[in-house]
């Protein structure tokens, strides 16, 4: 764990070292900002989160991948990688301490998004459980697609072929939960089972259900145990 958690301070110290924190942190609050504040006074002013947590989840499917894809790419391809494992640490310490990092920059984003929150309180009273619900949902959700991430960015050198195979695994399991109406009853519930957007909506309105927390600690757990066994098989080659 203290192997892991040093890997973590590195990895999140780099992130604030190079534009990448900067530049992801700007753009999703320019977009959420922007869209969140338009619905907010265009519409009926409503007390309640959902203009951000309805769009959030398809900005993190984009910004998931582009976060993680040079965690381990970058490192493969300037050689620093070889350099990192030669050091008295596991393959799964890297894996999570890098996980961990990439992760401590969604929850930095999202804590920024908080005053969204009393600013919506100000129309009226606001349930404060399906915000807290939402906020959960987001940060298991965007830790989701940065498992998927991580683990595409240990397969290749190549940073754009590991954000974009990253995006393609994010967006299906993004898009299945938009299928639902299109696809036989026979194989809705397959479907439904394996969508991003249907999870987060259930623990967004409030309800935090055991089958949505293990379904994001499974998907979580296989990305990274495959990132750590790709990592490994490089001893093979």
């Amino acid at each position: 764990m203290r192997n892991s958690l040093a890997i973590a301070r590195r990895e999140f110290g780099a992130y604030f070292n190079s534009p990448i924190a900067y530049i992801f942190i700007v753009v999703f609050l320019l977009i959420s900002g922007y869209m969140f504040f338009t619905e907010i006074t265009t519409g009926t002013p409503q007390a309640d989160m959902r203009p951000l947590f309805g769009l959030s989840p398809l900005i993190f499917c984009i910004f998931g991948p582009l976060v993680t894809m040079g965690l381990f790419s970058e490192e493969k391809a300037t050689g620093t990688l070889e350099m990192l494992l030669a050091l008295p640490v596991t393959d799964w310490q890297v894996v999570v301490g890098k996980f961990t990092a990439a992760v401590g920059l969604i929850a930095t984003t999202l804590a920024i998004t908080l005053p969204y929150a009393f600013f919506v309180a100000g129309y009226g009273h606001l349930d404060w459980g399906p915000v807290i619900g939402g906020y959960l949902g987001l940060l298991l959700m965007a830790s989701g697609y940065l498992a998927v991430g991580l683990m595409t960015s240990v397969w290749t050198k190549n940073q754009v072929i590991a954000a974009v195979v990253g995006f393609l695994f994010c967006f299906a399991l993004f898009l299945f939960g938009k299928l639902l109406q299109l696809v036989p009853p026979w194989l809705a519930p397959t479907v439904q089972a394996l969508s991003f957007d249907y999870h987060f909506q259930s623990i967004a309105r409030g309800v935090i259900d055991v089958r949505d927390l293990l379904y994001y600690a499974s998907l979580i757990g296989v990305c990274l145990i495959v990132a750590q066994t790709s990592l490994e098989s490089r001893r093979w080659r």
